[in-house]
């Protein structure tokens, strides 16, 4: 797997970071969890939503310790198309897990990269707000994306969807859990996943990789943040070795669902990822992995002004054009 950046970040990153790097904010590892949380919704750069869908609906599902918040969004043929995903009831379904070290983010930091995926893959997609870091540390998030798994089997003819073709997707923090979602329901003999949708995921020790040293400050996510992050995340020294928080631990990863792997230049996590890919198909798992090499974490985001970029929404076809290719 290639895991290369550019000699320089786009030019539209570029204007973004010389932004982003004069906000007179402190960084999340010195401030906490609920300041983190604050600063980071105030930071969102989305305005109104990317695109209008069929419907959007709030709902809450049963957790394992308690009720858990998710977000359906219907797109029906909300952009103009043919419906060309297959017969009604016939699609696959996305779960998607937003991103934020375990620590930050919610269904509304996410709202319109869900939307967007919906709308340009003509396929549902259910957001999930999972318990929280470090109020909520290691396994509790994992626990109720697990749960959302299971809700998913049952609630996709509802949802005019294949309960046999379900997607785990997730960003960063959310790409972890993803992972690790699939991962735990291959160990428990649980629902089967059609494909895996890695959106630059943390799934082992970043430190170790050459990014983490490359690209540890100036790219929106610093070495400083993840360390902390994974402090919130990890209450216990000994889950630290737990194949569960870090999926890349796992000695066999055979069996585990197709996946795509996406990661940028700029960022710490993209041999992290790059890794995990490499270990997928060496385990015989069909991976498509794909490197964006002038972006910065949190990219896959950035598709509404003041921060609209076309190598977003390049990413966001190209991850569609696997789904469909995969799945159709």
């Amino acid at each position: 797997m290639t895991a290369s950046r550019a000699p320089e970040p786009h030019p539209d990153v570029k204007t973004f970071l010389e932004m982003y790097n004069s906000l007179d904010t402190p960084s999340f590892d010195e401030v906490s969890a609920e300041e983190a949380r604050r600063m980071f919704d105030k930071m969102q750069l989305g305005g109104d939503p990317v695109v209008a869908l069929e419907s959007v609906e709030d709902r809450t599902i049963d957790g394992p310790n308690g009720e858990v918040p998710i977000r359906i969004y219907e797109p029906g043929t909300a952009d103009g198309s043919s419906d060309d995903t297959g017969a009604e009831g016939d699609r696959p379904l996305i779960l998607y897990f937003h991103g934020g070290g375990w620590v930050i983010g919610s269904i509304e930091t996410h709202d319109n990269t869900c939307r967007k995926l919906a709308n340009d893959s003509g396929y549902p997609v259910v957001s999930v707000d999972y318990r929280l870091a470090p109020e909520h540390p290691f396994p509790a998030g994992l626990e109720d994306c697990y749960a959302a798994l299971e809700w998913a089997v049952d609630a996709a003819p509802a949802l005019e969807a294949d309960s046999d073709r379900i997607v785990l997707a997730g960003d960063s923090a959310g790409g972890n859990l993803a992972a690790a979602t699939a991962l735990l329901s291959r160990d428990r003999g649980g629902p089967e996943i059609a494909y895996q949708l890695l959106v630059y995921p943390g799934t082992g020790d970043a430190t170790e990789t050459n990014s983490y040293e490359e690209n540890g400050e100036g790219y929106v996510l610093s070495a400083d943040d993840m360390d902390w992050f994974r402090e919130q995340y990890l209450e216990r020294e000994i889950d630290d070795g737990n194949i569960y928080a870090w999926p890349r631990l796992a000695n066999d990863l055979s069996g585990l669902p197709p996946a795509t792997v996406l990661t940028a230049g700029f960022d710490p996590l993209r041999d992290d990822g790059a890794a995990y890919a490499k270990r997928l198909e060496d385990a015989g798992v069909p991976v498509r992995y794909r490197n964006y090499d002038d972006m910065v974490h949190g990219f896959f985001g950035m598709i509404s002004e003041p921060v609209n970029l076309d190598r977003a929404h390049a990413a966001h076809e190209d991850a569609v054009s696997d789904l469909r290719r995969a799945l159709e």
